[in-house]
């Protein structure tokens, strides 16, 4: 028998066993413990004195042994220190049994934030930015274009003078480390001084997170060319720009032009406006980002080596002289803010009723990948083992900060206590991932992550090591997909050369039963938000370059509602407000109407869901009927043509070409690529048909030649002419 312990006076097995634990290793040595009555480990954080490791009292052999077989005979409470782990939902009925939440093993922000891991190249300031959130009374309209916008000619530092210039980020080939704050080196100063209070050179700086100005040449008293740094460990990927502007000068114009963008086609050819802040306004006056610019031009140049790239430049007036001022693409959301966000969720005690938020895994760098599961808890294990899953994330790309403003408005609506909300929480268990690429974000990247490649053309990697995030989110996918079916997963994207908001899916065109399924999640958010999303956008061919992609590898894993979400950095052509700008709180409703969208979606009233595949079924007829037009043939369809897809009349997905940045990670460009591409150039062999197959094969080609079936070779020959129109 043991002898008496203090540890008995605690009336729970796991309790005792904690104490005797302690004990053991020296803790609660001649201390009175008191009983806690509820949430044992975090009464003892905050009531139990604990002998510093370096005041631990010696024991005597016999104390020891003493301890031991205490260890031993609470050791043999299998069966409580079991049931000890269970809890009950309801405690006046039989109740429901689940596993207790593990407790303190979770890296989540309670009342502080955990600071941003930068390259260890890459300098950084200590200055902390934030801007308020502001929408403009009116809408903003797109510029007119006169057709009589200038045109500057690249000057650059030869015929100029350098007012800013930042050493290279990398001075590496590839990511070796990380640490909070950059560089260990002193912060280098990027810009000239000024001569005295007359100068009126401008200021600029833009090493603070998202930013990526990298020089900045003064051609003209107030005219600046302007070089974006390109994204880590790649030689492209200038087109998000985010930087700051000081000693401004009022009632003057200023030129603007921006020297090495690499993309042939821009938003800023039909309209789009630069964004602009004012910290004096946003102090006295309560104004934040608004669009400005005239004169804006986005043209092609060469340059003296060859190299093709692209001017944007614009005109513009500071509201106030000696401010602070931003420029920036669209909307900055950096990862500083999404913890400040999910910091407020953590502090909110209704929300952390049915909001949980876990470390997904760990960047490249080391920052936090989040993950919210959002769902009511179930009065039963059947109900909850009933409910479906809906799967969002956001911020792939992170120069399209537009996703996380749409994300930004899914999670408040969700987490609200509107009826909407707390009936799609009864439905549904959400999975969302609100920033999967952390890294790229901080370092004011547009395209790729710090392994520099685009993650989202390696969802189906195996490098665990070099693409953390998308690894570990296809994992969780699985093994959500192994517990329930997932009803619908999106990526939300932004897009840089086309207006409004639209999707691209997968076709499911072997799948009769299903046919057009894809698409009506699609249409009948068209029909919820028909000023600013458009149907005719949509997209929904798998092409081979979109393998990668993660609509494409969700699709293949079984979700049939598999989607990438593109809201475009620019503005609306629909609706009443059509040529107009969006703002933060147009795509923040965005994700409010993707939850009303659910609703229809699910509606056990199948009135809306069968009204939307009739509608498809019309549109593939009006296809089909300009396609036979555009090739000539006689427009006479009286029969049935739903086996033809869609997609075989319809254009190809239009979005970023990221050929270059589909291969290996950065740091294993030196493999030989014959060995790192070996399974890819593994050709499958061609199936031998059955003979059933070709029994069937062979009755299709005999009954095609009799003239009741001259509207099957019609067919056969519009699909047959397609498919070369598209390859």
């Amino acid at each position: 028998m043991c002898p008496a312990d203090p540890a008995s006076e605690f009336k729970e097995p796991y309790e005792r066993f904690i104490h005797q634990h302690l004990q053991y290793y020296g803790y609660f040595k001649d201390e009175n413990v008191p009983q806690s009555p509820s949430l044992p480990l975090e009464s003892w954080k905050s009531s139990c004195p604990v002998s510093k490791p370096g005041n631990f009292h010696k024991k005597s052999r016999a104390e020891n042994n003493s301890n031991k077989n205490s260890f031993c005979s609470l050791m043999m409470e299998t069966a409580l220190l079991k049931s000890n782990q269970l809890l009950f939902d309801h405690p006046e009925g039989p109740g429901i049994p689940r596993l207790r939440e593990p407790r303190n093993l979770f890296s989540v922000p309670n009342d502080s934030l955990l600071a941003p891991l930068w390259p260890v190249e890459c300098e950084v300031i200590k200055d902390y930015i934030h801007h308020i959130e502001w929408v403009p009374p009116e809408p903003e309209p797109f510029y007119q274009p006169t057709e009589n916008e200038m045109a500057p000619e690249v000057v650059g530092e030869d015929r100029g003078t350098v007012v800013y210039v930042i050493d290279p980020a990398t001075k590496g080939t590839c990511f070796t480390g990380s640490r909070v704050g950059g560089s260990k080196e002193p912060i280098k100063s990027a810009a000239v001084s000024l001569r005295d209070p007359e100068d009126t050179t401008l200021l600029f700086e833009s090493r603070f997170e998202s930013g990526n100005l990298q020089k900045a040449v003064r051609v003209g008293k107030y005219e600046y060319e302007l070089t974006l740094r390109t994204d880590l460990y790649t030689s492209k990927y200038t087109q998000w720009y985010y930087f700051r502007v000081q000693n401004t000068r009022k009632d003057v114009t200023y030129r603007f032009t921006i020297v090495n963008l690499m993309k042939a086609k821009s938003l800023y050819s039909v309209g789009m406006k630069p964004l602009l802040y004012s910290e004096k306004d946003a102090e006295s006056h309560g104004i934040g980002w608004r669009r400005e610019g005239s004169n804006i031009k986005y043209y092609k140049y060469n340059t003296e080596d060859g190299q093709t790239l692209y001017c944007l430049t614009w005109t513009f007036r500071f509201p106030h002289s000696h401010d602070t001022c931003y420029f920036a693409h669209f909307y900055p959301y950096t990862y500083t803010d999404l913890q400040h966000y999910l910091m407020t969720l953590v502090n909110n005690p209704l929300c952390s009723q049915y909001c949980k938020l876990r470390p997904l895994c760990r960047s490249l760098a080391g920052n936090t990948v989040y993950l919210l599961t959002i769902t009511n808890p179930s009065k039963s294990a059947i109900a909850a083992a009933a409910k479906k899953a809906i799967v969002l994330s956001a911020r792939v790309h992170p120069g399209e900060t537009n996703s996380s403003w749409v994300m930004r408005g899914f999670l408040d609506f969700i987490l609200s206590d509107s009826p909407d909300a707390r009936l799609l929480r009864d439905l549904f268990i959400f999975k969302v991932v609100p920033m999967l690429n952390p890294d790229g974000v901080i370092v004011g990247n547009y395209r790729c992550s710090l392994a520099g490649r685009d993650l989202n053309r390696n969802y189906r990697t195996v490098l665990k090591e070099s693409f953390p995030c998308i690894w570990h989110t296809r994992a969780m996918i699985k093994r959500v997909l192994e517990d329930r079916e997932v009803l619908l997963y999106c990526d939300f994207h932004g897009h840089s050369r086309k207006n409004n908001i639209f999707m691209y899916g997968c076709n499911n065109k072997y799948a009769q039963e299903r046919l057009f399924h894809e698409r009506i999640f699609p249409l009948m958010l068209s029909k919820n938000i028909p000023d600013k999303f458009s149907f005719n956008s949509c997209k929904f061919q798998v092409q081979k370059c979109k393998e990668g992609t993660g609509r494409v590898v969700m699709w293949r894993m079984g979700i049939v509602n598999s989607y990438t979400m593109e809201s475009t950095f620019s503005g609306t052509t629909l609706g009443n407000n059509n040529n107009s700008h969006f703002t933060y709180e147009d795509l923040k409703s965005l994700g409010y109407h993707v939850c009303d969208t659910l609703l229809d979606f699910c509606d056990p009233d199948r009135s809306k869901f069968q009204q939307c595949l009739s509608e498809l079924k019309e549109l593939l007829k009006q296809k089909i009927q300009r396609k036979l037009s555009e090739l000539g043939h006689v427009q006479n369809i009286d029969g049935t043509w739903s086996d033809i897809s869609l997609s075989d009349v319809e254009s190809s997905t239009s979005g970023s070409d990221s050929s270059q940045s589909d291969g290996p990670p950065a740091h294993l460009l030196n493999m030989d690529e014959k060995d790192f591409n070996e399974k890819k150039k593994k050709k499958k062999k061609k199936q031998l048909r059955t003979r059933k197959e070709r029994n069937e094969l062979h009755q299709k080609l005999t009954l095609s030649q009799t003239p009741k079936h001259k509207k099957d070779i019609l067919k056969n020959n519009l699909i047959a002419r397609l498919k070369e129109r598209s390859a």
